[in-house]
């Protein structure tokens, strides 16, 4: 299920904001060629996978997916099936990112266009991330030293810098999107420890990237 392969073009000599943002538009144009029923068959296979990372974390913080992400509406039902508590971002006050419980698909709305969908209930805050056992990040790309380039937003790299140490935290990509490329960073930015393809997962460094985009 893997797509051809395009490569990533020359970032060399560009500053990291200028890097990141030449990268983003490269893989969102190789995701959005990838076509709906292999994203389907796709997001099947992580469910397996990602069920085997998360072991018997009984609180997940997941991303709701959209557009061509990584799918994660079978995770989050297959989660909540197992008996596990799952908290996805949820929009607060006055525009804050913020979370909610996560009670079935027909509990979610898109407040917002472009948005990701919200669980209903009132709007939980930061706070909650010490509950937290693992947590699963959408990325666009991650290299084998952890770094990730997400959308640009750099929500979870706030995110990152309030949860515990002992947090296990996994970017969801596909194959093509775990690179053997040093990516740009900068002060801000947060690592992850784990990359998570649709059917293996394993730590950043110890996982042989899949390939260059």
């Amino acid at each position: 299920m893997r797509m051809d392969r395009v490569t990533l073009p020359d970032i060399s000599g560009m500053d990291v904001e200028d890097a990141k943002q030449v990268l983003r538009a490269t893989a969102r144009e190789h995701r959005s060629r990838r076509p709906a029923n292999i994203r389907g068959e796709l997001g099947n296979q992580w469910v397996a996978t990602a069920m085997d990372f998360i072991d018997d974390a009984q609180i997940i913080a997941v991303y709701a997916s959209v557009n061509n992400e990584p799918p994660t509406q079978e995770l989050c039902e297959a989660l909540i099936a197992a008996g596990r508590r799952v908290l996805l971002p949820k929009l607060g006050p006055g525009l804050a990112r913020e979370w909610g419980w996560y009670r079935g698909a027909d509990d979610l709305a898109v407040l917002a266009p472009g948005r990701p969908p919200e669980p209903s209930g009132d709007a939980i805050g930061s706070e909650i991330l010490a509950e937290v056992d693992v947590m699963l990040v959408p990325a666009m790309l991650v290299d084998h030293h952890g770094n990730r380039i997400g959308q640009g937003g750099g929500w979870y790299d706030r995110v990152l810098k309030q949860i515990r140490p002992e947090t296990r935290v996994g970017a969801m990509v596909y194959p093509e999107e775990y690179v053997d490329i040093d990516l740009p960073q900068c002060d801000t930015d947060r690592q992850v420890s784990y990359v998570l393809l649709p059917d293996r997962w394993g730590a950043c460094g110890a996982t042989e990237p899949v390939a260059v985009l």
